[in-house]
């Protein structure tokens, strides 16, 4: 029997540590590979579409008409009506004065226009970032014992959340942002939904004393210990103004294209409570209002960014965790509503957009900004085209500080506490938690550590514990990979995992295994183990001795990578099969695996001609192989 012909692997030369180097670097941090329509382009069109790739605002506009201005004019002016009620509500829920939440609404959108690369998304400030800045700086500087130390160490911790995003979207850090899983979003947002909206409970029932704890158990426990505090009258009016919102959002559910409803809701809260309060002399009832908002634009606040060592840690600190679920935030929603468009945006772009928007803005009296999903959605429906949305919504809020802000001084509290209520019941994903519990019990507990330790402990506890068990999921991945058996499917050259195919027929005399998962030194003992293992089942089957293993066929397909400590594993491993009478072949190894396996001169030793293309070519030798063997051994 002729030794069957078969495709050679490829054993070139391995290369260069510069050019692996590069390529790993280019797969790293550019996966997107955003340069390559460059490489043949004149230099001046590739300095140009340098220009545009940074700098989106010049790849837009040139293009860009009085058509498209008609939809953004809409949507912009649409989003303002949310932003004004939005803004002096989350500042309320930041405990900074309500004015700096609508300074917030002013200049960033004009920055995110330039840099941004999502047609859609609306920056403005979100209630998830207000509160843990407040309770992270709060636990330093009281907001009420000495609130201007408190507003600049706001302003300082917005720099280092700019600063933390634009560097992490200059060096292509993005992938960062892919360790807050799907489930910790939903769960954290579930859970600070939950404390904010008891928060608000201090509003609703008109209390004037309350804890700064965020947990569900302080706030409750303050609620009840001061019930001599209650107000009916305030409870009365926050029922209706939820009532209404909550009405309004239900009809926007069934009915879709009634939508601007629900968008101008706050506002309409906003404007009649300031109108109930005006007439009905509301404070005299113990419904407390906004207070004095001052009319003019941003003022300059670089000089107030405070560095002093005793305070440093607590502001990077604040700035770290809230840049990092402002950008996981921020660019998730971009992403999906880029879906529904069948788009793209570029989540290192988004970084520095978000970056330069909270610089500029920890400059000009601005505390944290991204693109939260409720303003983002109105904006989307209202049918934005481009970034231009945003400029419109920068305009209209200058003309509001210009001219009205002094109109919203009336505000009651319990009107900014019922919008706050109102956004943060969407935010609780029931369908979302049911369907990860039934689909993935691990990623239902990483969810649950999100949300019951954001309730019950703190907000950055709770997200630490949830990243925490993500992290541990992720690394027992690459602790134990997955390997499985594989048989032929009758009549076919497929070969398939055995337990999800029962159909697929073993090799006699050989074992054919898939790895599927790059061999570390975390993970190469177990490798040896398993493989060990499954040799021990395979001949515990069958006590014949035709059907002993005499061929072991490692399926290389899906490891990406190999380490030093993996290679002495491999050499280990065949040793141990040696001494047992089994041959070691190699199937289909990636390039980077076989220039390492090349360079530790494993291929010399089990020889080349033990590395096949395909598992069909390596069956199809082995069964030559043990046809010779047996062909010598029935000669006399």
């Amino acid at each position: 029997m002729a030794s069957p012909s078969r495709q050679a692997v490829n054993f070139a030369a391995p290369r260069g540590f510069a050019t692996a180097f590069k390529a790993d670097c280019k797969e790293t941090f550019f996966p997107d590979d955003p340069f390559h329509e460059m490489k043949h382009e004149k230099p001046l069109n590739k300095l140009k579409k340098t220009i545009q790739y940074f700098i989106p605002l010049f790849e837009w506009l040139p293009n860009y008409n009085l058509r498209l201005f008609r939809y953004d004019l809409l949507a912009g002016i649409t989003i303002t009506s949310l932003a004004i009620p939005q803004g002096i509500s989350y500042a309320k829920l930041a405990n900074i004065p309500p004015i700096y939440g609508l300074y917030s609404s002013f200049i960033p959108p004009f920055v995110y226009s330039i840099f941004g690369s999502s047609k859609h998304l609306a920056v403005g400030t979100v209630a998830a970032c207000s509160l843990l800045l407040s309770e992270t700086v709060g636990a330093k500087a009281s907001p009420q014992d000495d609130p201007t130390l408190y507003l600049h160490l706001i302003f300082t911790a917005t720099f280092f959340t700019g600063i933390f995003q634009t560097a992490l979207g200059f060096l292509r850090l993005g992938i960062l942002v892919d360790f807050l899983s799907h489930s910790t979003i939903t769960g954290f947002m579930g859970g600070t939904a939950i404390i904010i909206c008891l928060q608000q409970l201090k509003g609703m029932l008109g209390l004037i004393h309350f804890t700064t704890h965020t947990d569900v158990v302080s706030v409750l426990g303050a609620v009840f210990r001061h019930r001599n505090e209650w107000r009916w009258e305030s409870a009365v009016v926050g029922i209706i103004f939820l009532a209404f919102l909550q009405f309004t959002r239900y009809l926007r559910q069934k009915r879709p294209k009634l939508f601007w409803v629900s968008a101008i809701a706050p506002m309409v809260v906003v404007v009649v409570g300031c109108i109930f309060a005006f007439f009905a002399h509301a404070e005299k009832h113990g419904i407390q209002i906004v207070g004095e908002l001052k009319k003019g634009l941003n003022p300059p606040s670089i000089q107030y960014l405070n560095f002093d060592p005793q305070y440093l840690p607590v502001t990077v600190r604040a700035g770290l965790i809230t840049g990092l679920i402002a950008m996981a935030e921020g660019i998730a929603i971009g992403r999906s509503f880029a879906i529904m468009k069948s788009e793209q945006t570029d989540g290192n772009k988004e970084m520095i957009a978000f970056g330069f928007m909270n610089i500029i803005g920890s400059f000009t009296s601005c505390y944290l900004t991204t693109g939260p999903f409720s303003k983002t959605a109105v904006n989307f429906n209202a049918g934005c085209r481009t970034a231009m949305s945003n400029v419109v919504m920068g305009f209209c809020m200058m003309l509001t500080l210009l001219f009205l802000a002094p109109l919203f001084r009336y505000t009651p509290l319990v009107a900014l506490s019922a919008i706050i209520m109102s956004a943060m019941l969407g935010l609780i994903n029931y369908d979302e938690m049911i369907h990860l519990f039934k689909v993935d019990k691990f990623d239902f507990v990483i969810c649950m550590a999100a949300f019951l330790g954001v309730s019950f402990i703190s907000m950055d506890v709770g997200l630490m514990l949830s990243v925490g068990l993500a992290l541990l999921r992720a690394l027992l991945y690459v602790a134990r990979p997955a390997a499985c058996k594989l048989g032929k499917i009758p009549n076919s050259s497929l070969y398939r995992d055995t337990e999800q195919y029962p159909g697929s027929t073993p090799i006699q005399g050989v074992l054919v295994l898939q790895l599927g998962s790059p061999i570390y030194f975390a993970n190469s003992t177990y490798i040896r183990e398993r493989v060990l293992r499954y040799i021990k089942e395979e001949q515990g089957v069958s006590d014949s001795k035709t059907d002993i293993i005499e061929h072991l066929l490692l399926d290389l397909s899906g490891v990406s990578s190999i380490d030093m400590t993996g290679i002495e594993t491999f050499l280990e491993l065949r040793r141990i099969l040696d001494s047992k009478g089994i041959k070691l072949s190699i199937v289909n190894p990636r390039i980077e695996v076989l220039e390492k396996l090349t360079l530790a001169k494993f291929t010399d030793a089990i020889g080349k001609e033990s590395f096949f293309l395909s598992i069909e070519d390596a069956v199809q030798n082995c069964r030559f192989s043990l046809h010779s063997s047996k062909t010598t051994m029935e000669e006399p």
